[in-house]
């Protein structure tokens, strides 16, 4: 048994025993890759959550691409308002790329990450000019675009085009890691990962299945997995390892209060309800040092984020 070191608050460092991790169960994981938990129960389950989400109720191109952009960093609940108030302004990719970008950033009130909506208008304006305002289905096209990354690519081409690829977000790759492997994704290289989701893809309908395994990382298979309510549980590599076993601690997430990203958002926030205003107004209007809220606007105005003439501050054209 190993162990681990833990500052008791006010007192003495203190030892204390870490679990053995259980040995997987080879010849049970060789079944698992061999019979791969079931893609009707797993969908049979995700039915009911078809149209949870107002992208789901009609998922056309723009509309997906917007969702996904939004929900980078950014938990579902929070993006549906904020999504249906962005595509009531913007119904279109050439709305949106025809909007300057300060409608865009003031439209996006509320989500945070404002170089999202920023990368979003870009891509917008891109998508006009090159593929006809429409949005490419191929995934190489769709990584070239503004704020596109690989994840958002593959998950545009599934869930608005059904390529079958999958969309490795950390929902999708802890449920594989989980199911296929028998391990936590922490504990095997994701390039196995990858390879498991490949092979389990069910190819037939890859926008539900992409969908099915991000809900059932999200609402189940938890970084403490609920491992009784999991309707894969019966064939869960997982389970047959001797899961659940203690959960990582998850990595702390820095402070928001005081953080540079605080007073970034509060500059947008500012100028959101004023045209433009001065380095010193913003301070007092943001009620943060104008040292940092100078320090700020010069980082904005590098990305984009804002534009400055003499001493004028404002949202970009």
């Amino acid at each position: 048994m190993t162990s681990r070191t833990v500052a008791a608050p006010g007192s003495a460092t203190l030892v204390t025993p870490l679990a053995a991790k259980p040995t997987p169960d080879a010849a049970s994981l060789a079944r698992v890759r061999r019979h791969p938990p079931s893609s009707n129960a797993l969908l049979a389950w995700y039915e009911p959550r078809r149209h949870a989400y107002p992208w789901r109720r009609r998922p056309t191109p723009y509309r997906v691409l917007v969702s996904e952009v939004m929900l980078q960093q950014t938990q579902a609940a929070r993006v549906v308002p904020a999504f249906e108030r962005f595509v009531a302004s913007f119904p279109s990719v050439r709305s949106l790329a025809a909007a300057p970008a300060a409608d865009v950033l003031r439209v996006w009130d509320g989500l945070g990450y404002n170089r999202r909506a920023l990368a979003l208008s870009h891509a917008a304006r891109e998508i006009a000019v090159r593929h006809g305002g429409r949005v490419p289905r191929d995934a190489a096209a769709l990584r070239s675009l503004p704020g596109v990354g690989p994840y958002t690519a593959d998950a545009v081409a599934a869930i608005a085009f059904g390529e079958p690829v999958v969309a490795a977000d950390v929902n999708v790759l802890r449920v594989t890691a989980r199911a296929i492997l028998g391990s936590d994704p922490s504990e095997v290289s994701r390039a196995d990962v990858a390879r498991a989701a490949a092979e389990w893809l069910n190819g037939s309908d890859p926008s539900a299945w992409n969908q099915a395994l991000m809900d059932l990382g999200r609402e189940v298979c938890r970084p403490a997995p609920r491992c009784g309510i999991c309707p894969i549980a019966a064939t869960c590599g997982f389970v047959r390892a001797g899961a659940p076993r203690a959960a990582g601690r998850r990595r702390a997430q820095p402070p928001f209060q005081g953080s540079m990203r605080q007073v970034r958002g509060a500059v947008v926030g500012a100028l959101r309800r004023r045209p433009s205003m001065s380095v010193r107004a913003l301070s007092h209007e943001t009620g943060h040092p104008e040292d940092r809220v100078r320090e700020a606007v010069r980082a904005m105005r590098r990305e984009g984020l804002v534009a400055v003439r003499g001493r004028s501050v404002r949202l970009p054209n």
